[in-house]
């Protein structure tokens, strides 16, 4: 278990502006419009990318394009996933992510690589990137769970495969996973736990991919 850091967004929740009142319902008698108020909107939060990194990781030349991650419909929203049990998927109310999962952890991972300091140029698609790798990715858990007794864990695996360009000869494929404990019931101590965890799969993902890399094209593959 690495050991909790700070994470400077937490502390700044970001709040959807309010959106003001809708529009009316005549009543039978012809009388003024009756205002309608809508819910409050969700409080955001974010997740940081990783910033540590070995300090033998390979510096390469090469290019990389990292795709927005698949997901079940379970996953592929903004909502913050909770399971109960083992079949039950619930969310957390009140509360959101700032993007849909699967591109919210796109962009994190994206960050995460130009962190390194030891890749030329990544990216998305659109991004004018002549990319000559893609890291093709499944994001399979990200859910808060429930335990018996105690606060929450959180959870958060992906699975990858470098696919090299232009022939899209897939390299190579791994699975990473790594769950973290909530040190209370608190929301904002359930975040940090989902940060610890996504943040060690998204190290171990760029550890593997510039070092996966880096022993292809280094063998004229």
């Amino acid at each position: 278990m690495r050991q909790a850091g700070r994470i400077p967004t937490i502390g700044r929740r970001h709040v959807v502006a309010g959106i003001g009142l809708l529009g009316a319902a005549g009543a039978i008698s012809g009388c003024a419009d009756a205002l309608i108020s809508r819910p409050d909107p969700p409080d955001l939060y974010t997740l940081t990318p990783k910033s540590t990194f070995p300090d033998n990781l390979p510096t390469i030349d090469w290019q990389l394009l990292v795709e927005e991650p698949e997901a079940s419909a379970g996953l592929d929203t903004n909502r913050i996933a909770v399971l109960e049990g083992f079949t039950r998927l619930q969310y957390f109310a009140g509360v959101a992510w700032t993007d849909r999962a699967p591109l919210m952890v796109q962009t994190l991972l994206i960050e995460s690589f130009s962190n390194s300091d030891r890749i030329v140029s990544v990216g998305r698609e659109g991004f004018g990137l002549r990319a000559d790798y893609t890291l093709q990715l499944e994001l399979r858990e990200f859910q808060a769970e429930m335990q018996a007794s105690g606060p929450p864990r959180t959870h958060a695996a992906l699975t990858a495969r470098l696919v090299k360009l232009p022939e899209r000869v897939i390299i190579a494929n791994q699975s990473f996973d790594a769950t973290h404990p909530a040190t209370s019931d608190s929301f904002n101590d359930i975040i940090l736990a989902f940060d610890e965890a996504l943040g060690d799969v998204m190290q171990d993902i760029v550890v593997w991919t510039l070092r996966t890399g880096e022993a292809d094209a280094a063998s004229g593959g």
